[in-house]
């Protein structure tokens, strides 16, 4: 027996056992995970080679990490290098099982497979096995092959060992009963750390894909808001590398470790969760007067409705000053209908909202509403525009009213609420924290809790300033056109002086150019123009 039969070898090697069963349960990264059951078992065995094999979706073993001592051969695990070699098939076109191959008949039957010499065993096609050796001058001999079975009865991969070596002589012999016994211990406890491993990266994946899912409906519910909350995470994320590589200022001493940077991108991910509450009619307002369908359309009415009247009234005065209407000159009629027009206009462009409204236009919209009548369907004289839709025309910002905006606001409130009743694990305890904070601002002045300085982390700063830069520079906002770099930029230095941003974190975003780099992948070419940075750092630092 290669591995002597004395009863400290044997505890030598149950301890051996212990450690790499440790070291398994302890073990987060995958292609370690793998790299420690294969080198584990070899140890173990004290095997030249082996290979790592899993089970895929639809029945086949993939090769996961492959090693041969001998040969220097190394494959798989976290050396990088890619195994070119097809998955096997576990069943043929026909359904059949295929039992030629060692690796996938241990697979399908559940059976370790032990064989002393390749080259004398039968019922196995090693064809390939030979080849392999031919070309590289190495003898295969002695295989261990043992199934990887989870703790609900399931085949999830496969381990081949392939020549023992005897640690006296060096010569290749068969795996032992001992060793088969140990090997076959390893499997069980590689497979539930396998499986466990698995289960988490797929819950993971579930995690993110869900959060990733109502960000796209958040962004699908209004047209008027684009791709922003799959482009906030996006920016923030980059911003975060570059302040994490900064050592100035109190900057210095944040570092974004593995966890910290999955945590803040989830958190940026999850900034506007609350909106999938936000009425419809609110998050996706085009225009000043739009609730269910644009009103503009109902003031068109009226003015067309003022038309037919005024043309009444001129026809009938016609008659009674001509009696019978031969020739009749239309200028003063014309006259009123492009009056009527021109307001009707001004009207419209009220409508659409935009950066600033002057107070001037929002007097304009009142005397209009009341000084201006049409007959309504129930035949009483009524002003052109009820109160509230004066309300909404007369929005100094943008299109939406402060009641509208109060809602719109909410949105962090309700954000927060569900992210606190979420059960995040410790690693991602701040996430509603992170999330619910990019609306404060360093002044007080901010919602939805009015935080101060020191009272905002540094996470929620980081996507206060991503947010606000794609909003600005959105070029699929219906209501306005994406602003250009310069601008936006200039906007934003001013922010900072206000203190809505941080000083530091807006410092590097101009600095490290965080924000052409985005600009590069997202922004229209027309929107990228030249930006001096001298001058953006002098209106917020002095």
């Amino acid at each position: 027996m290669h591995s002597g039969g004395n009863v400290k070898n044997l505890l030598d090697r149950i301890e051996k056992l212990n450690e790499i069963g440790i070291r398994l349960s302890t073990e987060k990264d995958t292609a370690r995970l793998l790299e420690t059951i294969l080198l584990g078992a070899k140890d173990l065995t004290n095997a030249d080679g082996g290979t790592l094999y899993s089970v895929t979706a639809d029945n086949a073993l993939k090769f996961e990490i492959m090693r041969t001592e001998s040969l220097g051969f190394a494959m798989g695990g976290t050396n990088g290098i890619e195994i070119p070699f097809a998955p096997i098939p576990m069943y043929d076109d026909q359904g059949q099982p295929n039992l030629k191959m060692v690796a996938t008949y241990a697979a399908i039957k559940d059976e370790i497979v032990n064989i002393p010499d390749a080259y004398k065993a039968s019922g196995f096609d090693f064809s390939g096995t030979r080849i392999f050796d031919q070309k590289t001058g190495f003898r295969s001999k002695s295989f261990l092959t043992v199934p990887l079975k989870n703790q609900e009865d399931v085949i999830i991969g496969v381990l081949q060992l392939l020549n023992a070596i005897d640690a006296e002589s060096g010569e290749v012999v068969s795996f032992s009963d001992e060793d088969q016994r140990l090997v076959a211990s390893l499997a069980s406890q590689a497979a539930v750390a396998l499986t466990k491993e698995r289960l988490i990266q797929d819950l993971k994946k579930l995690f993110e894909a869900l959060i990733q899912m109502l960000a796209t409906a958040i962004d699908e519910k209004s047209p008027t808001t684009g791709q922003h909350c799959r482009r906030v995470p996006i920016l923030t994320m980059m911003l975060a590398d570059a302040v994490s590589a900064s050592t100035e200022g109190h900057l210095a001493s944040f570092v974004l470790d593995e966890k910290k940077r999955y945590e803040l991108e989830v958190a940026a991910w999850l900034h506007d969760c609350g909106k999938i509450t936000t009425p419809e009619y609110v998050v996706g307002k085009a225009t000043k007067l739009e609730t269910i369908y644009d009103r503009i359309e109902a003031v068109d009415t009226r003015f067309e409705v003022i038309k037919r009247d005024a043309e009444i009234a001129w026809l009938r005065d016609q008659l009674r000053q001509h009696g019978v209407i031969e020739k009749i000159d239309e200028g003063a009629l014309k006259e009123i209908f492009a009056e009527l027009d021109k307001e009707r206009d001004f009207l419209r462009r009220c409508n659409t909202g935009g950066e600033f409204m002057p107070p001037d236009q929002q007097q304009r919209v009142s005397t209009l509403a009341e000084s201006m009548r049409w007959r309504g369907p129930d035949g009483t004289t009524q002003p052109l525009l009820d109160a509230d839709e004066i309300n909404n025309l007369i929005i100094s910002r943008g299109t939406l009213t402060d009641a509208e905006r109060d809602v719109i606001n909410n949105h962090v409130v309700a954000s927060i609420e569900i992210l606190e009743s979420l059960p995040f694990p410790q690693d991602m305890q701040h996430v509603p924290e992170y999330a619910g904070g990019h609306h404060e601002q360093l002044d007080g002045n901010g919602y939805p809790a009015h935080l101060v300085e020191e009272q905002i982390p540094l996470q929620a700063r980081i996507i206060a300033v991503a947010d606000v830069f794609e909003a600005l520079t959105a070029k699929d906002r219906p209501y306005k056109k994406g602003k250009t770099l310069s601008e936006t930029l200039r906007i934003m230095a001013f922010m900072t002086k206000d203190r809505h941003f941080d000083a530091d974190i807006f410092a590097v975003f101009v600095k490290d150019r965080v924000y052409l780099d985005y600009a590069r992948k997202y922004m229209n070419d027309e929107q990228i123009d030249a930006v001096d940075h001298d001058t953006i750092l002098k209106l917020f630092t002095g």
